[in-house]
């Protein structure tokens, strides 16, 4: 689990596993990057792993399990670099050993602030992250992006006082650690944000005087920087986004421009810079979650029933819940292992999550699992490393 530390004896292990790999199975120069030698690097060159050019190193690091990771890191600046980039990421998932890990903000007994954890796909006790580096928020954002959680602005209580807030933070789940990234253009919450295409988008919401916000911005991690786009035809806020095939779908909340909540769907197309529209979208959706290229909503008006959006025919479709009782009570949802988890929202003793397979057989969709967070599920992310 991360935040584990290993010992210098799984090091030695991990070593005699690296000579094993490199002979019995050496990475092939159409899978990973072609490395630069020494002679072209100079003299104060060093290999990444001594006695193995930097692609096979590469490789040879990415099989460790991610669990190990955080002591790596501290092994020296060119492992903690690897760990943190990109290319690790692709090299493990051509190796066929990247991890799937649900990443719950869980609220504590009695409301008194909340806490993140990371669950298995075995159903083991939930562990611990480090504390995030500010005070409690609301209406803040939450976004994954190359394997690392992104916690985005939001209402920031501070000593009986609030504010809105740009800040920005980072959660490296090889590293276990959170740092700071560049704040926002603008501050705001409740708004809607998804990564497209390898950034991040933010859009409407609420500003720091409590106006209503058309304006969207585009995080590029490779620079560090938040750029401004093309605005919202109308205010909206309270809304959610996701990203279908290279665009961003905006839907849900309230706009200026209805009355009452919105049916809309704002899309943007980040290869013409432009807004379109929908009129077919869901309102005053209490969860949602993106599976494969559906995504999954439940309405406050309806929470006993799914609602399917499928963005090839921009068609929805309803699946009913398995439960009884009263339908006020909600769900938040978490994918894990290619399935829906709906946690609940009411505490019941021997209450079980449910558990929706969309490629299961006619019949056979719904389960139970014994994945479970440690409190009230707030939000959830499925980061795969």
């Amino acid at each position: 689990m991360p935040g584990v530390v290993c010992g210098k004896k799984q090091f030695k292990d991990s070593e005699m596993c690296f000579s094993t790999v490199v002979q019995k199975d050496p990475p092939t120069r159409s899978k990973i990057n072609t490395h630069l030698t020494p002679h072209a690097l100079g003299d104060s060159y060093t290999p990444i792993l001594p006695g193995l050019p930097d692609d096979v190193g590469k490789y040879c690091l990415a099989l460790v399990p991610r669990s190990s990771f955080p002591a790596m890191g501290g092994v020296c600046k060119r492992w903690r670099s690897f760990i943190q980039s990109k290319e690790l990421i692709t090299v493990r998932k051509q190796a066929g050993k990247l991890e799937e890990w649900l990443y719950v903000l869980t609220g504590d007994v009695g409301g008194k602030g909340s806490h993140w954890e990371v669950l298995g796909s075995l159903g083991r006790e939930p562990q611990l992250l480090p504390p995030m580096p500010c005070s409690m928020k609301a209406g803040f954002g939450v976004v994954v992006l190359n394997g690392k959680l992104l916690v985005m602005a939001g209402y920031l209580v501070s000593e009986g006082t609030g504010c809105v807030s740009a800040d920005v933070y980072e959660y490296d789940s090889c590293l276990n650690r959170w740092s700071n990234l560049a704040d926002m253009n603008v501050a705001r919450f409740d708004f809607a944000c998804a990564e497209v295409n390898g950034l991040v988008y933010a859009v409407g919401g609420y500003g720091a005087d409590g106006e209503s916000l058309s304006s969207a911005e585009v995080y590029d991690p490779d620079t560090n920087i938040w750029t401004l786009i093309e605005s919202l035809r109308r205010p909206r806020w309270g809304c959610f986004a996701c990203g279908f095939e290279g665009k961003l779908y905006v839907m849900g909340g309230r706009s200026s421009f209805t009355i009452g909540n919105s049916r809309f769907v704002d899309v943007y197309n980040p290869e013409y810079h432009t807004w379109g529209e929908m009129k077919n979208g869901c309102v005053m959706v209490t969860a949602h979650a993106v599976l494969g290229k559906r995504l999954f909503c439940m309405e406050w008006k309806n929470q006993r029933k799914l609602a399917i959006f499928n963005p090839d025919d921009n068609s929805w479709k309803m699946v009913p819940v398995p439960l009884t009782g009263s339908s006020r009570i909600g769900f938040r949802f978490g994918i894990l292992d290619g399935k829906l988890l709906l946690f609940s929202l009411e505490e019941e003793p021997g209450y079980q999550t449910l558990l929706y397979d969309p490629d299961a057989a006619p019949g056979s969709e719904w389960q139970t699992s014994s994945i479970k967070p440690s409190g009230l599920c707030l939000c959830s992310v499925t980061i795969k490393a």
